[in-house]
């Protein structure tokens, strides 16, 4: 109880919300320095906050050198790395009543096979959530406030937090082809001609991506 309570008050100070978040998405340790300029904070600013998400168990801390460039003169610098999301508060985002939902309302219509009836449900659901985001939504943002935590890349848009994963663990194929229909739906619905959603599982990350036509 006390690291979850440590970590729900850790980041309810915004500067450390965006900090952490910015830790998280990157793929390789992050020292103050480039903490501080993603952020727009002071070098000492964000060392104090860093240090306090190290202190709630959400960050870890080492000293090492920046990869691919050689050591310099001076101290080694500081580097911050998430520590996994072992803890039970919502982070990252989760949003496993979207798919609870869209289960049972395809349960209740009694259509079968129900998982084809979900699989329809499901990109109803992406659908009719796009219409009412905001007008000229790009799909990169829409899946950043969908809690997916996109990261482009040339050709294609990788989804670094599934917030559907502890059930996906368990149901792969079901969750992953639910998932699947919801973001093509989402993206039909935003008019997206230039990528398409593909099934594309790996470990860390949602089994879908978003890749171009």
């Amino acid at each position: 109880m006390d690291d979850r309570w440590n970590a729900v008050t850790a980041l309810s100070e915004p500067s450390r919300r965006a900090l952490y978040d910015y830790v998280r998405r990157q793929d390789h340790p992050v020292d103050r320095e480039e903490a501080a300029a993603a952020t727009a904070m002071t070098r000492a600013l964000a060392a104090f906050h860093l240090d306090k998400l190290v202190e709630a168990g959400l960050l870890s801390a080492r000293y090492a050198a920046p990869e691919g460039q050689p050591r310099g003169r001076g101290r080694t610098p500081k580097v911050y790395e998430p520590t996994g999301d072992g803890l039970t508060v919502t982070i990252p985002e989760r949003r496993y009543e979207l798919i609870a939902d869209i289960l049972a309302e395809a349960v209740a219509g009694g259509e079968q096979p129900a998982a084809e009836a979900a699989t329809r449900l499901a990109y109803r659901r992406g659908r009719d959530l796009s219409a009412v985001m905001a007008p000229g939504q790009e799909v990169v943002g829409a899946l950043g406030a969908l809690g997916f935590e996109p990261r482009s890349d040339p050709g294609t848009v990788t989804l670094h937090n599934c917030p559907f994963h502890a059930l996906a663990a368990r149901h792969t194929a079901l969750v992953c082809g639910l998932n699947h229909a919801f973001l093509t739906g989402l993206v039909d619905g935003l008019g997206v001609t230039g990528s398409t959603p593909v099934l594309a599982p790996h470990a860390g990350r949602c089994c879908v991506e978003l890749r171009s036509r």
